[in-house]
C-alpha cells in the first residue's frame, strides 16, 4: 500500500507546491488549489483528473478508482484507494493532478 510519507515526498518535490491540513485531512495544493487530497483515515486519496475523463478510469479499473463525494463531482476529481496502486502509479497521478494547476512552462520542467 502507498503511505502518506511517498505521497508527500512527491507532491513537496514539486515546483509550487505545499502541504495544508483542512478539517483533519492533509492535502497538497498550488495556491489554492488543491491537486491532492487524503481521507481523514488515509486509506484513499482524491486527486485532480479531467471530468470529461472520469467515466472512462472508473469503468476501467473500478477496483482501484471511485468517483468523488456527491459535492465534489462538479470538479476535475476522482479518487484512488491507496492499497489498489503502486508507488510507480501514485507518482505520475500525483504529478499529472498537478500539472492540471501549474502553469505550462513549469509543468513542463519536470520530468516523469
Amino acid at each position: 500500500m502507498v503511505t502518506v510519507e511517498e505521497i508527500r515526498e512527491v507532491a513537496l518535490s514539486l515546483p509550487r507546491a505545499y502541504e495544508a491540513i483542512v478539517r483533519d485531512r492533509i492535502k497538497f495544493r498550488v495556491g489554492q488549489i488543491v491537486f491532492v487530497a487524503l481521507s481523514r483515515d488515509e486509506t484513499t486519496m482524491g486527486f485532480g483528473y479531467p471530468k470529461e475523463l472520469r467515466d472512462g478510469l472508473i469503468a476501467a479499473e473500478p477496483e482501484k478508482f471511485f468517483p468523488p463525494s456527491k459535492s465534489d463531482e462538479r470538479f476535475n476529481w476522482v479518487q484512488v484507494r491507496l492499497n489498489a496502486i503502486d508507488a510507480g502509479e501514485m507518482r505520475e497521478l500525483v504529478i499529472d493532478a498537478w500539472r492540471m494547476c501549474v502553469p505550462k512552462k513549469v509543468a513542463a520542467s519536470i520530468e516523469e
